[in-house]
């Protein structure tokens, strides 16, 4: 596939869940309208705007999206997020069945339907068909938003991102950007690839990495801190299961520890989801608690609550991802795009500031001094 060099910015979504929803949601808010839209991270960048990208391919698993139009699925069963767009008439892409593979858990497949995924009964498409579909649509840049804990599923998709020539965008902590061997392997395909796992637009580890630099400017010495979180998303259901947890919780607390000065010790550090509250649907809360010593030993902690509803709070920085994707295979770079993944996600492949991380990011798009 050729270096576009202009028109709409053609991609596809694996896991057309919640963080899908708000994109698609996002897309259509922005192209309606334009500069008034609210919220907006980044509302130029590059020359690019939100609107510039168009959804052209998406692929489930789920019986209730499988076969219907991107803008109808987004908003069907068991997604759960804030409707803050329903005009969705314009996005037209269809959703097609994926495979299963490790997608959809077995815990998962014990839920009731009205908040859990049902399979569809449709033949899932092969490797070589996804290949066919994202070549066909003139796929550019495939944005990855299954399930936590999906290595399987995450490693077919890129693959056959690979496969098709696409770029890849990695919202979930299954690690990519930040894994030598995928990122050797789009380097040499001449693709590049942004991830992992999007640190969200005012999120808990965001936050939580703000609390720990101001603690190490103002020379105050860390002793302990957790953050917990809670929600009632498909998300937070599945990581109910506790053997799909682990990189969502490598990934959260490397983004809080790479913050501080000083590591801290595994004992004194607790970052990851705690539990599933089914009413609270799409909204997270976090609670983030730092101790520590002020001059002299003397005795600090800073407690928080924050609440956020999470999708939209991930596609604000999906939609700049996707963008950055754009811009890097305008300038013929491939692999890793490590000046835009460190302020865009919790792991990407070099931690920095976020602060510096932010003004590399508009460095990269050609909005300052490198």
């Amino acid at each position: 596939m050729g270096t576009p060099t202009g028109g709409r910015i053609r991609t596809a979504i694996a896991g057309v869940g919640n963080c899908a929803s708000s994109l698609v949601q996002a897309i259509s808010y922005c192209t309606a309208k334009g500069p008034d839209a609210v919220g907006v991270s980044f509302p130029e960048l590059g020359g690019l705007r939100p609107e510039d990208i168009e959804i052209v391919a998406g692929f489930d698993v789920d019986g209730r999206k499988v076969g219907k139009p991107v803008g109808e699925a987004v908003l069907a069963a068991p997604n759960c997020t804030e409707v803050f767009w329903d005009r969705l008439s314009d996005q037209t892409a269809q959703v097609r069945r994926g495979p299963d593979l490790d997608g959809v858990s077995a815990f998962m497949r014990n839920q009731p339907p009205e908040i859990s995924f049902v399979p569809s009964d449709a033949p899932a498409l092969t490797r070589d068909e996804i290949v066919e579909t994202l070549t066909a649509a003139e796929t550019e840049v495939m944005i990855i938003f299954l399930p936590v804990g999906s290595q399987q599923a995450v490693e077919f998709y890129a693959d056959c991102a690979l496969a098709a020539g696409c770029s890849v965008v990695n919202g979930i902590p299954v690690f990519l950007a930040s894994n030598p061997a995928w990122a050797k392997r789009f380097k040499e395909a001449g693709l590049p690839i942004l991830g992992d796992d999007f640190k969200a637009q005012f999120g808990a580890t965001v936050v939580h990495r703000t609390l720990a630099h101001l603690a190490d400017m103002r020379g105050v010495k860390i002793d302990r801190t957790y953050q917990l979180n809670v929600g009632g998303n498909t998300d937070f259901m599945n990581m109910m299961d506790m053997d799909r947890l682990a990189t969502k919780r490598e990934s959260k607390t490397e983004a809080v520890q790479t913050a501080m000065d000083t590591r801290l010790a595994e004992g004194n550090i607790r970052i990851g989801p705690s539990d599933y509250v089914p009413w609270l649907q799409d909204r997270k809360v976090a609670y983030v608690r730092l101790e520590g010593q002020l001059l002299g030993g003397a005795k600090t902690s800073v407690e928080m609550r924050l609440e956020v509803e999470d999708s939209p709070n991930a596609a604000a920085m999906a939609i700049t991802a996707i963008r950055c994707a754009r811009i890097a295979r305008q300038r013929g770079l491939a692999g890793p795009i490590e000046d835009a993944s460190a302020f865009l996600f919790k792991h990407p492949p070099v931690q920095y500031d976020d602060p510096e991380a932010h003004d590399r990011l508009l460095a990269f798009a050609g909005h300052g001094p490198a």
